[in-house]
């Protein structure tokens, strides 16, 4: 069927406390939802946040490249118009909305229930411990750790979480907030803990002699997340053995479609992945979840928590969050 009519809102959703990482502060999660019609009177949908910090992109650039995008689009096909996407030069949560609503994913064939981790802010130590045992009495194990500049900060609060929460793993992630120097220094002051999973993305997303230096010398397994962009962006960071796993988040790639060639990937080559978000509105992270299902021999660690920050529950979720896990309703 062919494309009719393709329409944008920007939607808005509350969070219960301000998510606050080395590179923003966010206290709603603000998104574009695009909305694709066929002739067939079939509608579906498609969302990217606000992520300037990350991809470059805020809400008016996202709008203004789904319109531009539009008029080549209207009466093309389903797959016509994502090869179209696809070789466009708009923005990776531009073109991860409009995929979303172009691509049909296969249905779920494991209804087993997946655990997302949730995300521990920065903030103090007694701040962070605070935040860790609201999410311990939630239920929720896996804890994904934001960390800053501060290195004996970041030991500290890594150790004290250890410390507190000896079931529990962490997930560290420093937002690209640190150098070489840095990173080898935080590793050393923890490398003794057993809680922690991997660090993410230490140094800049350009540095990648500097990520596989760190990669090479540390204990603790290293993701990258921001130097992985797109499939060639992984395949490159895995055969040049820069870092042992690969963050994959829909904005960053380009949407599910692309999302699904890093995974085959993976899948073939043993590498294991996370599949992450940025703070997003529930379609996208239905899409996303869904994912996480289909895929869950190549992805270990699933951080897909936006819903568990919502100050309400959203009813266009596909999937019911609880006490950190995620099931098929």
């Amino acid at each position: 069927m062919k494309i009719v009519s393709i329409t944008t809102t920007r939607e808005s959703i509350p969070l219960k406390t301000p998510f606050v990482t080395a590179l923003r502060t966010v206290y709603d999660a603000e998104f574009i939802r695009v909305k694709v019609e066929f002739a067939d009177g079939i509608s579906s949908f498609g969302e990217a946040p606000a992520t300037k910090a990350i991809t470059g992109e805020d809400l008016e650039s996202i709008e203004q490249n789904i319109k531009e995008l539009t008029p080549t689009l209207l009466g093309l096909g389903r797959a016509e118009a994502l090869d179209i996407l696809h070789t466009s030069s708009i923005g990776s949560s531009s073109k991860a909305a409009l995929d979303m609503a172009l691509f049909i994913q296969e249905a779920i064939n494991n209804n087993e229930p997946i655990e997302t981790d949730i995300t521990i802010s920065l903030g103090s130590k007694e701040e962070m411990l605070n935040e860790a045992q609201i999410a311990k009495e939630r239920g929720i194990k896996l804890f994904k750790v934001k960390l800053g500049k501060d290195i004996e900060h970041a030991i500290e609060v890594t150790q004290s979480l250890a410390a507190q929460f000896p079931e529990h793993q962490l997930l560290i992630d420093a937002n690209q907030a640190w150098s070489v120097a840095q990173s080898l220094e935080y590793i050393e002051g923890v490398k003794e803990l057993s809680s922690i999973a991997l660090i993410e993305q230490p140094v800049i997303a350009k540095d990648l002699e500097g990520l596989k230096n760190i990669s090479q010398n540390s204990p603790i397994p290293i993701l990258a997340d921001e130097a992985v962009f797109s499939f060639e962006d992984a395949k490159h960071i895995h055969q040049n053995g820069i870092a042992k796993m690969i963050n994959i988040k829909l904005m960053k790639c380009g949407g599910v479609s692309q999302a699904i060639k890093i995974l085959e990937y993976a899948r073939e080559h043993n590498i294991t992945c996370m599949l992450g978000s940025m703070i997003e509105g529930p379609i996208s992270i239905n899409a996303a979840v869904q994912l996480a299902f289909n895929y869950r021999d190549v992805i270990k660690f699933v951080d897909l928590d936006s819903p568990l920050l919502y100050r309400e529950p959203s009813e266009l979720l596909s999937f019911h969050f609880d006490r950190g896990e995620v099931f098929v309703r």
